[in-house]
């Protein structure tokens, strides 16, 4: 008799710490990773985290896609996925560290800290005073489930906090705007600019040279969301006139960033390595596991991604 059966796939996540996490939720269920995959007609539910091209066209029954993040543009373009339902995961461990990683490129700006960093490789004492955080303006680009937390927690900490996104929201201590007026305004209005909307047919270069000339002169930038949200190239030469101040980018066009790429070249532009927010096994297992149990009564999944909208 065949087994329920789910197919783990990512390059850098850890298959033993998500089957271990899943057999304490769901003993029932055969956690299956190549090249180890059995029957593929058993295969209902997948785990995946950038699969290869034509990774799932082997599984006749499928039924849900769990996307290993939050961002699930990769997935909803695909072609070799029959009608199936897609859910993502929106863990307290994901939000938890999305919200550690904006705070830290947040703070790092408004204390002026990339000023003390070149002052120390130049071996010079430079004094600049501190500024009240309520002076300091921050935008959120992005209210979801990632981006709705850490503009509330930059509110709590004293910034002011101004937040864009497709519907309004109702933050506290953060002003809300929609549509492309209030997109203009928070790109004019703020000193900080933070990317955390995600990538859809809507967003994709939604920041190019005409929204980075609205910025004011000097900007910090932050993209912790998608590459392609972001015409790289504008970026780029925002950067080199210096109408763009600093950024903090985590994500890119190409990932991993090619060696010899222009970004690595700019002292005022911190590299991460699409690191800013990670799935913990233990806190996201429950999710996939509910969404499993749904699923399997005909029920919607936890977190369901409508694929017309992109999230």
């Amino acid at each position: 008799m065949s087994r329920d059966a789910l197919v783990f796939y990512s390059a850098v996540d850890d298959s033993v710490a998500w089957r271990e996490a899943l057999a304490a939720e769901l003993p029932d269920l055969d956690f299956r990773v190549e090249p180890d995959l059995g029957d593929p007609a058993d295969i209902r539910y997948a785990l995946c985290w950038t699969p290869p091209k034509g990774f799932f066209a082997r599984f006749p029954n499928l039924q849900l896609v769990t996307n290993l993040g939050a961002g699930v543009d990769a997935l909803v373009r695909r072609d070799d996925l029959a009608p199936v339902k897609f859910s993502r995961l929106s863990d307290p461990g994901m939000v938890q560290m999305m919200t550690s990683y904006i705070v830290f490129a947040v703070t790092r700006y408004a204390r002026d800290i990339p000023v003390y960093e070149r002052a120390k490789r130049r071996g010079e004492w430079e004094y600049v005073h501190p500024r009240a955080l309520s002076d300091i303006t921050v935008a959120v680009l992005g209210l979801g489930e990632l981006g709705g937390p850490a503009a509330r927690t930059l509110a709590s900490m004293g910034f002011t906090v101004s937040g864009w996104s497709r519907t309004p929201k109702d933050i506290p201590g953060v002003t809300s705007h929609t549509g492309r007026e209030g997109l203009e305004r928070v790109l004019a209005e703020n000193e900080i600019i933070v990317s955390l909307v995600p990538l859809t047919l809507d967003t994709q270069r939604l920041l190019g040279a005409d929204e980075f000339a609205l910025m004011r002169k000097g900007v910090k930038f932050v993209n912790a969301s998608r590459g392609a949200v972001v015409d790289e190239a504008a970026l780029i030469e925002a950067l080199a006139s210096g109408h763009i101040g600093e950024a903090t980018l985590d994500v890119f066009e190409t990932e991993p960033l090619p060696a010899g790429h222009p970004l690595w070249a700019f002292e005022n532009v911190l590299v991460t390595p699409h690191m800013a927010s990670i799935t913990v096994p233990k806190l996201a297992a429950r999710d996939v596991a509910e969404s499993i149990r749904r699923v399997r009564q005909g029920l919607p999944p936890l977190h369901e991604v409508d694929p017309a909208r992109g999230y």
